[in-house]
């Protein structure tokens, strides 16, 4: 499956409560169709067991869609939880981006582009301004 179909059947599931567990968010979204990943990323920040958002990969888009919109504003242990498609960015696999693997300024040609910047530009502005 490529990436972009991936992102299509991601969903971000937010506002969970303290109690909600991986095993607790497949149970509540296997109803939908077949889920390939759950993450629900931990807050090393605090006590808490995770920063009260996951992520659930369905194997089809379909059935990630059928999911919004039957879960988007229901409520999940007393809490009303948020569903929508996952965007590309930070996170893990499918719609839970890791990002790049190095630093982008890291890439000889983006450190040309964007700190060296262009010569080419620059030789025939000084000729420009010879003649």
């Amino acid at each position: 499956m490529s990436s972009k179909d991936s992102n299509k059947s991601t969903l971000f599931v937010g506002g969970l409560d303290e109690q909600v567990t991986p095993q607790i968010l497949h149970a509540a979204f296997i109803p939908f169709g077949d889920i390939t990943q759950i993450e629900i990323p931990s807050d090393p920040t605090s006590n808490a067991p995770h920063r009260g958002f996951g992520f659930v990969e369905f194997d089809l888009a379909v059935d990630a869609q059928a999911a919004q919109d039957n879960m988007h504003l229901s409520e999940l242990f007393g809490r009303t939880i948020k569903v929508n498609l996952a965007k590309p960015g930070k996170g893990g696999p499918g719609g839970m981006r890791s990002g790049p693997e190095k630093a982008i300024w890291a890439d000889e040609d983006w450190l040309k582009e964007n700190v060296m910047g262009d010569d080419s530009h620059l030789s025939s502005s000084a000729a420009d301004q010879e003649s």
